[in-house]
């Protein structure tokens, strides 16, 4: 009998042992990863999620699970995205884009469900600065735009924006645009949309009013940017991006930032509140300040622009 149980004591302890080893090395996660709608700038922004967190050992089909949704612009989607994620109780949701970052702060307040946004330019106004949630900013580097927009063009005076008025991101963009606009010698004229289908004849009737169009990261707007291309280039009048996607899609040029390494940044955030290294409230939200020159020569061409000499050694070709 003793040798039974000593037996038995030698194979519950190397169980012990064996269960000691994997510590650590089993935890599986499940996040929900809303974003507002398909276009460049913010599908860059999925992917260097998903690489930030492989980089932190969190890789999908190993040890993750990403119940993925995308809104297609639409705010009623959005809050009932979030509203699932919530409902499936997962580990972390990450929102891409302001709406998304607003619907899922609202959907998850009062449960133990961090959120982690990105592609969110002012998280201040937007008001999920503040609780069980953090991010990244994509914050435009709007003084560098309009020094390049003068730099390129330097007899115009009048700078279209054209975009979403239930977008927050856009009214604080816009807000820096005006207050800096001027000391450039620029005047900014803006024009706002509802919805989507407002945007032939908003960009028809800002077209007539201004010597070129500077881009934001609206969603509505950018997930539209084809039809704005095709009327602006009708009338010979230059687009101005906001990132890289937006020029290789036939934006003149941009000053802007790099969306897959803010996406990256962020997967590195949220891996950390996964693994329990802090709570989302305890990491202050991010800003990548480094902006990055894009051109796209072949319609700097077909408009008739030319880049100055001394902004060339950095600008990055996408034509």
């Amino acid at each position: 009998m003793k040798r039974i149980l000593t037996i038995l004591s030698m194979v519950l302890i190397s169980a012990l042992i064996v269960s000691g080893c994997n510590s650590g090395s089993d935890d599986e996660y499940t996040i929900g990863l809303g974003q507002f709608g398909p276009h460049g700038s913010l599908d860059n922004c999925r992917e260097g999620f998903l690489a930030g967190l492989a980089e932190e050992g969190i890789v999908e089909g190993e040890n993750l699970t990403v119940d993925y949704q995308d809104a297609n612009f639409d705010g009623g989607t959005t809050n009932l995205i979030a509203q699932s994620f919530v409902s499936k109780n997962v580990d972390l949701i990450c929102a891409i884009a302001t709406p998304m970052a607003q619907a899922a702060f609202n959907a998850a307040e009062g449960k133990d469900i961090p959120v982690i946004f990105t592609a969110v330019t002012d998280p201040v106004m937007a008001q999920i600065n503040e609780g069980n949630i953090t991010g990244t900013s994509d914050m435009l580097p709007v003084d560098a735009q309009l020094k390049l927009i003068r730099a390129i063009m330097p007899e115009a005076t009048k700078i279209g924006i054209l975009y979403t008025t239930s977008e927050v991101n856009s009214e604080s963009a816009i807000a820096v645009y005006e207050e800096l606009a001027t000391g450039y010698g620029f005047e900014i004229v803006k024009s706002g949309i509802s919805v989507a289908a407002d945007i032939p004849l908003a960009i028809d009737g800002l077209l007539s009013k201004v010597d070129c169009i500077s881009n934001l990261t609206d969603n509505t707007v950018v997930g539209s940017l084809p039809i704005i291309l095709e009327a602006a280039n009708a009338k010979n009048i230059p687009v101005f991006g906001s990132e890289i996607e937006q020029v290789k899609i036939g934006c003149a040029a941009a000053e802007g930032l790099e969306y897959y390494e803010l996406g990256k940044q962020t997967g590195k955030m949220a891996a950390r509140v996964l693994k329990g290294e802090a709570t989302a409230s305890e990491i202050p939200y991010e800003i990548i300040e480094e902006s990055f020159l894009y051109v796209n020569s072949d319609v700097m061409e077909e408009i008739g622009l030319t880049l100055p000499s001394e902004m060339s050694g950095r600008a990055i070709d996408v034509a």
